[in-house]
C-alpha cells in the first residue's frame, strides 16, 4: 500500500481466495504432500517438485535428491481423495485419474553452491548453507487484524473455508470440491470501514436452482464468515455465470505455484514472484519469505510501526543476503534506519540460520498449501509467532513510545 491509500477519504480493495478443490491449489497440496514425506524420512532432502493436473491426469516433476522414497501413486490419489473429488461424476476422482511423474536428482552445480556457501568456499565463513536461488523477497504486516493480517486476504481465506466447511460437514451436501471467494473492503484513510462486496464461486452438483444455491452461499457461507462488517449495501455476488458443476481439474487445468497471490496478502503488499509450495527449506522464495513476514510481524507487534514491508535479497550459492530493506509507509515511531538496523542486530537471514530457528526440516508444510501461508493462529507456525517483539521493543531509545 503506498502513503496516498492512506490519505484517501474512500478506497475500495479487493483480494481473493481459493479453496483446497481449486486445480491449482489441488496441485500444491501435491507438492508439498511430497515434500512432506520425503523431509519425514530424510530431513536434508532437497526437494523442488512441480505438479500440474487436467482432465483424468496428474502429473509430478521435478528436481529431488533425498535418502527417502515416496508411492507417488498412492500419495497423489491420498491427496485427492482427502481434498473431496471421490466421485467420478465429478470427472475428476482419485481412483480413475492418471499418474505420471518425471522427478530427476538437484543439479550437482545447484547442490554444490546450496551444501557449501561462496563464503565457504572463499573461507570468509565457517561450513555453511548457501541461498539455493537468486531473488528478493518479501514479508508484510499490518494491524487492520489480530494476525497483523490485511482485511480483505483475511476475510476472503474465512470465505472460502467456510465454504469447504460446509460441503464436508454435509450442511450444503450439493456442493463439489471446487470453489473461489473475493473480498472487496471499503477503507477510510488508510482503515477498514466496511465490506462493499462479496463474490463466491461454488461448485455444485447439476439440478440445484440458482436461487436455493445463491440464499444457502449468503446465509451459511458469506454472513457465517464475514460478521460485523455487513451493512444493507454490501453486494453478494454468487456464480456470475448463473452455474458452475463443472470445475476443478475437469473445467480448468491446474499448476503448482500459480496462485502466489493467495498464498501471501491478497495483492495488498508486494510479492517477489517466487512460489512456496514443493520447494524445501533451502529455496529462500520459500524459507526467506517466511523470515522477513516473521520480522515485520513482530515490528508492528512490537508497535514501532503499524504497518511494515521486509525485503531480502538473495544470489544463489551465497549465504548473507545482498540487501535488507524496510518500508512502514510512514506509520513507525523510530526512523526506518532505526528498525532496519535492530533487525539485522536480532534476526540472521542467512539461510541454515532461518532454517534452524523455525524448524524447517519437519514435515509441516502441505497444511500451508490452502488458505494461505499467513496468518493462521490455528496452525501455530513458528514464522507467525511474536517472540521477538519484546526485544524490539526494550531496544527503543528513551522517551520513544512504542504505537498501540
Amino acid at each position: 500500500m503506498t502513503t496516498s491509500f492512506m490519505a484517501a477519504e474512500r478506497v475500495l480493495f479487493t483480494s481473493e481466495s481459493v479453496t483446497e478443490g481449486h486445480p491449482d491449489k489441488l496441485c500444491d497440496q501435491v507438492s508439498d504432500a511430497v515434500l512432506d514425506e520425503l523431509l519425514r524420512q530424510d530431513p536434508n532432502s532437497r526437494v523442488a517438485c512441480e505438479t500440474a493436473t487436467t482432465t483424468g491426469t496428474v502429473f509430478v516433476v521435478g528436481e529431488i535428491t533425498t535418502h527417502g522414497y515416496v508411492d507417488l501413486q498412492k500419495l497423489v490419489r491420498d491427496v485427492v481423495k482427502d481434498i473431496g473429488y471421490t466421485d467420478a461424476d465429478y470427472g475428476f476422482d482419485f481412483q480413475t485419474c492418471g499418474v505420471i511423474s518425471a522427478i530427476k536428482p538437484q543439479s550437482p552445480e545447484i547442490a554444490q553452491g546450496v551444501d557449501h556457501a561462496l563464503e565457504s568456499r572463499q573461507g570468509q565463513e565457517p561450513d555453511e548453507l548457501g541461498a539455493g536461488d537468486q531473488g528478493m523477497m518479501f514479508g508484510f504486516a499490518v494491524d487492520e487484524t489480530p494476525e497483523l493480517m490485511p482485511l480483505p486476504i483475511t476475510l476472503a481465506h474465512g470465505v472460502a473455508k467456510t465454504l469447504a466447511d460446509v460441503r464436508k460437514r454435509g450442511e450444503l451436501a450439493y456442493l463439489r470440491p471446487d470453489g473461489k471467494s473475493q473480498v472487496t473492503v471499503e477503507y477510510s484513510f488508510g482503515r477498514p470501514k466496511r465490506v462493499d462486496s462479496v463474490v463466491v464461486a461454488a461448485q455444485h452438483d447439476p439440478g440445484v436452482t440458482y436461487q436455493r444455491l445463491r440464499d444457502d452461499i449468503v446465509e451459511a457461507v458469506i454472513r457465517r464468515a464475514i460478521p460485523g462488517l455487513i451493512d444493507d449495501r454490501t453486494r453478494f455476488i454468487v456464480n456470475g455465470t448463473g452455474a458452475f458443476t463443472i470445475g476443478g481439474p475437469m473445467g480448468d487445468a491446474g499448476l503448482t505455484g500459480r496462485k502466489i497471490i493467495v498464498d501471501t496478502y491478497g495483492g495488498y503488499a508486494r510479492h517477489g514472484g517466487g512460489a512456496f509450495s514443493g520447494k524445501d527449506a533451502t529455496k529462500v522464495d520459500r524459507s526467506a519469505s517466511y523470515a522477513a513476514r516473521y520480522v515485520a510481524k513482530n515490528v508492528v507487534a512490537a508497535g514501532l510501526a503499524t504497518r511494515c514491508e521486509v525485503q531480502v535479497a538473495y544470489v544463489i550459492g551465497v549465504a548473507h543476503p545482498v540487501s535488507l530493506n524496510v518500508e512502514t509507509y510512514g506509520t513507525a515511531t523510530v526512523p526506518d534506519e532505526r528498525i532496519r538496523a535492530l533487525i539485522a542486530e536480532h534476526f540472521d537471514f542467512r539461510p541454515g540460520a532461518i532454517i534452524q530457528r523455525f524448524g524447517l526440516r519437519r514435515p509441516i508444510f502441505r497444511r500451508t498449501a490452502s488458505y494461505g501461508h499467513f496468518g493462521r493462529p490455528e496452525l501455530d507456525l513458528p514464522w507467525e509467532r511474536t517472540d521477538m517483539a519484546q526485544a524490539f521493543r526494550e531496544a527503543l531509545p528513551k522517551g520513544v513510545t512504542a504505537a498501540r
